[in-house]
């Protein structure tokens, strides 16, 4: 049953992807956002997970700001899943905007010295800008990726991304010894920290409680790589990027290192508060300690 609600969801995204890739660029993209925000998010309880998210952190914003983010939100995930699957109409325009700070003098000089560099990003603007404008001007730039539940969908998804820039490894197992060979050979990688990870440490994001795993920090300490926070910001016309690289996150230890990451985030969430993925369940832990200390006082 399970299965085959994963097929029909994935009929249902893949004609909606078929039709807005007939229209043009500059339709296309402001349409898959309307839709997503529109009628997708509140089918699919979006609404409700950002509204949840943001008690749990940004209890204090009016009302009307919380409304404008439960559509904005959206809006941002839509028109980023189109601009992935809008192939070179999407690459070429991220190709032409120039990276800016100080990461960036750090990626060219670890590169030419043959050392790993490993670019933390997160799901906000559109982290595939990133990719995009740096493979323009020669760097090649490995991904990490996850494997979705959704079996059909992931395998589209994976060629869109893919072909942004390659190789890919998939988290686990099966991408290990691949990506670990690629860091000793001097290899960029990108990597999101932004999602809840049961496994991971209990660092601070918002000043909440976020499990978040360390495996990023471990990584760069071990194959002495660079360790770059990096972003793909959308600007306010809703189709241009700022490309921004930060300065080199100081190895110390593997905790020191991934607040760091979550603080960089952070900061850069509060400055563009509707274009980071409030979808997630990014507090799961403090959730469900919040949900026992309630059914214990009941």
């Amino acid at each position: 049953m399970q299965r085959a609600r994963y097929w029909l969801t994935d009929r249902a995204l893949r004609t909606m992807i078929r039709f807005l890739l007939l229209l043009p660029y500059r339709w296309r993209v402001p349409l898959c956002g309307w839709l997503v925000a529109r009628v997708i998010a509140p089918l699919a309880g979006y609404d409700r997970r950002i509204r949840r998210n943001l008690r749990i952190v940004a209890s204090d914003l009016p009302e009307a700001e919380v409304r404008r983010l439960v559509r904005a939100v959206p809006d941002n995930i839509g028109r980023s899943i189109i601009e992935i699957y809008s192939g070179t109409q999407f690459t070429s325009q991220a190709a032409a905007i120039p990276p800016e700070g100080p990461g960036l003098a750090a990626l060219r000089h670890a590169t030419d010295a043959g050392r790993a560099v490993i670019l933390v990003t997160a799901h906000i603007g559109n982290y595939d800008a990133l990719r995009a404008a740096l493979v323009a001007r020669g760097y090649t730039i490995g991904f990490l990726y996850q494997r979705m539940k959704n079996p059909y969908f992931h395998e589209h998804y994976l060629a869109a991304i893919a072909a942004i820039s390659a190789p890919g490894f998939e988290r686990g197992k099966p991408g290990l010894s691949g990506m670990i060979r690629f860091l000793k050979g001097g290899g960029t990688l990108g990597v999101l920290i932004d999602q809840h990870v049961a496994s991971g440490a209990a660092l601070t994001f918002f000043g909440k409680k976020a499990m978040t795993a360390l495996s990023v920090a471990e990584l760069a300490l071990k194959y002495d790589a660079e360790l770059i926070p990096a972003y793909g910001l959308r600007k306010p016309d809703g189709f241009g990027f700022d490309i921004r690289l930060e300065a080199p996150v100081p190895h110390s230890t593997a905790e020191e290192m991934t607040q760091a990451l979550n603080n960089s985030l952070e900061a850069q969430v509060r400055s563009h508060m509707d274009q980071w993925f409030w979808i997630h369940r990014r507090w799961k832990a403090l959730e469900r300690e919040t949900a026992a200390r309630t059914a214990g006082n009941g």
